[in-house]
């Protein structure tokens, strides 16, 4: 850790502070005065404190935690005797740029307001909170005396940050069992996000039965080749994703028929940025085992590999499922709120793309009665919704999460939506995206969204409060 002397440290503008570590070598009246500086900057409230500041009656003073954020622009007055007691905790990752790809320039997620003025608008009070690793147990400890919280930390920023993720989950797990509400539930985030879930709900109408599940580096080499000799494949874990077809496009007429020798070249696409590269079959399993080993030959993708690390307990799997060719015309995003449908947004690739979520894919939003997709709404809230909380082990629903469809069918066929993804570590509401930081829009906020797109997020904020208000009074 790079040292500073106390000089250096109130030297430093207030974005820097942010950034720095918090385990300082400073003497404690140095620490309080920083500390002070850190928590309350200018237009800065206290941790969970309202517009004008200051901590309302009935609620759970936080200010003895590091407040992270710059301001609290755009969020409403906290009801001052609320029904129920709430935080919204969030991880501002110092040295990322802007804290992290989902910030704000204020340092709060780009989506926090909205989503904490739905919570007040149902009579609840809803802090914004940071989480920072060096403050764990005194962290837990004001969680603790919540009702309530909504975790908005995208996976990989705890440990992107210097914390453990596994000690920020069982912090969360204990709460849940004091009967403190966890949305979403550190159980729900990681059997949703797993990618064997869709082997779950395979059967399912939103389902192929043709989705594989490998745990082993034996049982991937054997099914991965008999799988690509057929057809083009996806390979999915959590930590990257790959369209995988055979360069020679020398595929058999029947699943089975012939296996892919280990010196066949496969074309690669990885999801996150759409690039391409070229591997034997050899190698490209290698890397999926074992990373960039000299093995694998030389890689330009900036994933680590190595899937099947510490088996299936710790998401070592992959998921084998056939690649849809209609997955170019984009995908469906069905938003949810417990077991309601609220939109439907259509994201389509950047030209020359497969993937959605980067930079130059276009969205296109529906309302929850679209007609062009009623039949796989109706397929997807009548006959499947029931069956696969259970399917995946969990024993509710999320309070708020997505599913994410493509078009497996023929063109000229009738259309067959099935699941690509189901999310609820961290869903979006999409229409605050231009609350988001890129590298154009370093100073983008809560300002930016237009008023349009806000009144749609606002709504969409209302329905989660009202539904948590719900959920809340019943329990």
């Amino acid at each position: 850790m790079q040292n500073f002397n106390t000089y250096d440290y109130f030297q430093l503008p207030l974005a820097k502070i942010h950034q720095l570590p918090l385990q300082m070598d400073l003497a404690p009246q140095d620490k309080t005065k920083l500390r002070a500086v850190v928590a309350a900057p200018a237009n800065n409230p206290t941790p969970g404190a309202g517009p004008g500041g200051a901590v309302a009656s009935g609620h759970v003073d936080c200010s003895s935690i590091t407040a992270i954020a710059k301001d609290c622009r755009g969020l409403k007055e906290q009801p001052s005797q609320p029904k129920f007691k709430g935080a919204l905790v969030q991880v501002y990752v110092r040295g990322a740029p802007f804290g992290g790809s989902d910030k704000s320039s204020n340092g709060h997620r780009f989506d926090s307001i909205t989503l904490a003025n739905g919570m007040i608008e149902s009579g609840m009070s809803c802090q914004l909170l940071h989480y920072t690793h060096e403050e764990h147990e005194h962290f837990f400890s004001l969680a603790a005396k919540f009702d309530f919280i909504i975790v908005r930390c995208d996976p990989g920023q705890i440990k992107a940050d210097g914390g453990d993720q596994q000690k920020f989950d069982d912090g969360m797990r204990k709460l849940r069992k004091q009967g403190v509400q966890i949305w979403p539930s550190p159980d729900g985030m990681e059997k949703m996000a797993a990618k064997d879930a869709l082997c779950k709900v395979a059967s399912m109408s939103i389902g192929l039965p043709d989705t594989l599940a490998y745990y082993s580096e034996q049982e991937f080499a054997q099914g991965f080749k008999k799988a690509v000799a057929f057809q083009p494949r996806v390979i999915r874990h959590r930590e990257g994703i790959w369209t995988v077809k055979l360069k020679a496009q020398n595929y058999c007429s029947e699943f089975g028929q012939r296996c892919a020798e280990d010196t066949e070249v496969l074309v690669l696409m990885e999801d996150n940025d759409n690039h391409e590269e070229e591997h034997t079959v050899a190698e490209f399993i290698e890397f999926c085992v074992n990373g960039h080993s000299d093995k694998a030959g030389k890689w330009t993708s900036k994933g680590a590999g190595k899937y099947l690390a510490g088996g299936k307990e710790a998401g070592g799997q992959l998921v084998d499922q056939r690649f849809c060719p209609r997955k170019v015309e984009g995908e469906l995003r069905y938003n949810m709120i417990a077991d309601t449908l609220v939109g439907i947004t259509h994201e389509k690739p950047k030209a020359g793309g497969i993937s959605v979520g980067g930079t130059g894919s276009v969205y296109t939003y529906f309302g929850s009665d679209e007609p062009q997709y009623q039949r796989l709404t109706r397929g997807f809230l009548d006959k499947d919704l029931p069956l696969v909380m259970p399917a995946l082990g969990l024993d509710e629903l999320p309070l708020w999460w997505t599913a994410d469809f493509i078009n497996s069918s023929p063109e000229g066929t009738d259309e067959k939506w099935i699941v690509s993804a189901f999310n609820c570590s961290c869903a979006s509401i999409s229409r605050c995206l231009a609350a988001c930081c890129k590298d154009d829009t370093p100073n983008a906020s809560y300002d930016d969204i237009s008023a349009e797109d806000k009144a749609e997020a606002d709504k969409h904020g209302k329905l989660i409060g009202e539904k948590a208000a719900a959920i809340l009074s019943k329990k």
